[in-house]
């Protein structure tokens, strides 16, 4: 961290970041939930260190360091997560890769999870009944039938500020490519 830095201490989130065309495929999908079931837009992401309180120049850092020690790997969808934090979306498989992936970042962060970590995707946030909530991710299948089969490549990660009271002012902050093993 750089001792000159007096950033005050704000919220900061690692996402592992879908390439194009998947990107793509996913803001188009995300598009068409806010369309028909409302909500803010924001970047398709695979959260894999979870909100911290940093100082910007230490999250920086911490980004690096942790980017360097993962490998590039493979997400793929196995089924729908509702009814965490008033969002639906996809879930991952929770592969060895993807689990030491955040594993490794969050200790970088110094971040201890509140709850046990479950890879997915958002796909659309806001205040929802179930029954709401079950349409939205039906209507998932009517917008992109194929998406509960998608499998892409991890990356790049990417330091987003990321204020949990105000998903319109979340903002990229750093983005780190992951390194191919040699």
């Amino acid at each position: 961290m750089d001792p000159t830095d007096q950033s005050p201490e704000e919220v900061y989130s690692v996402w592992a970041l879908p390439p194009e065309p998947a990107r793509g495929r996913l803001r188009r999908l995300m598009a068409g939930l806010r369309a028909a079931h409302g909500g803010p837009a924001f970047e398709p992401h695979v959260t894999v260190v979870g909100a911290i309180r940093l100082r910007r120049s230490a999250a920086v850092e911490a980004l690096h360091a942790a980017a360097a020690g993962v490998r590039p790997y493979t997400a793929r969808v196995v089924g729908d997560r509702r009814g965490f934090y008033r969002f639906g979306g996809l879930q991952l498989e929770p592969t060895p890769e993807v689990m030491a992936a955040s594993d490794h970042c969050c200790g970088h962060f110094g971040y201890e999870r509140p709850i046990p970590y479950v890879p997915h995707l958002s796909l659309i946030y806001g205040d929802r009944t179930e029954e709401q909530e079950a349409a939205a991710m039906q209507r998932v299948e009517e917008l992109d039938k194929g998406i509960r089969e998608l499998q892409f490549e991890i990356s790049d990660i990417a330091l987003y500020k990321t204020d949990p009271k105000d998903v319109l002012s979340w903002e990229l902050v750093e983005l780190c490519s992951l390194r191919q093993s040699k």
